[in-house]
């Protein structure tokens, strides 16, 4: 499989938003985003099966992002709303098997893209 890789990260002020895209992705069974700040654990923050029926999202989001297939482009997207600064860290997404099972747990989550930069100033 083609490996996954990260982009649309950038620098934004508070209140702006960013879509982030996590390309070679739509054909995985599970996809799921996380993100990690400089000197935290990482942080699940959404994540959707294949059909797109399922999604799960962190507490921490609030409602402000959302998580989406995009089968023409091969990409799993989050669109990122509302951007406070906290939410600024690296982004990565990664594959699973079955997001019943894995939920936003990274370790059931393999094939981690390189990441990409979300900052946001305020």
């Amino acid at each position: 499989q083609e490996p996954l890789v990260e982009s649309g990260g950038g620098s934004v002020q508070a209140g702006g938003s960013l879509r982030l895209s996590c390309v070679n992705s739509a054909r995985r069974l599970c996809v799921g985003w996380f993100r990690q700040a400089p000197g935290q654990e990482r942080e699940g923050v959404a994540s959707i099966s294949r059909a797109g029926a399922r999604t799960t999202y962190a507490d921490s989001i609030e409602g402000r992002f959302t998580i989406s297939r995009d089968w023409n482009n091969n990409t799993v997207d989050l669109q990122m709303n509302s951007l406070k600064p906290e939410d600024t860290a690296m982004y990565y997404c990664a594959a699973a098997l079955n997001c019943r099972a894995t939920g936003l747990n990274s370790d059931g989550f393999r094939d981690w893209g390189p990441g990409t930069q979300v900052t946001v100033s305020s």
